[in-house]
């Protein structure tokens, strides 16, 4: 993947109108409409938490899987919420201490969308 191709949205975001209608909205259809080549979504914080509570969350998150996103989320904030079960069992998201892949992203200067 190289840094044109690929957008990295940090989704921390616990606002479910946001959700559906900007970060996923989004994200899907950049795949859909080739408006990036990769997409990739980092769940942290607040969005963990919605992404546990919220059945349509999780659709919006399989519909931009199933479109070929790429979802990774911060195990730590799993693991605060007792969601780390939930995430694997929900399957194809990345668990992961993302601190220090976050910070290889900001140094490597890869295109980063925070919301």
């Amino acid at each position: 993947m190289t840094k044109n191709d690929t957008l990295h949205i940090v989704w921390t975001n616990s606002d479910p109108v946001t959700v559906k209608l900007m970060v996923f909205m989004y994200a899907t259809n950049s795949l859909l409409k080739g408006w990036w080549k990769h997409v990739h979504v980092i769940m942290w914080g607040g969005a963990t938490k919605l992404f546990g509570e919220d059945p349509d969350i999780q659709a919006k998150v399989r519909a931009f899987i199933e479109a070929g996103g790429d979802v990774s989320a911060c195990r730590r904030c799993a693991e605060e919420l007792g969601l780390t079960e939930q995430i694997e069992t929900f399957g194809d998201i990345d668990l992961l201490y993302i601190g220090q892949d976050f910070t290889k992203l900001i140094k490597d200067g890869e295109t980063i969308l925070t919301i």
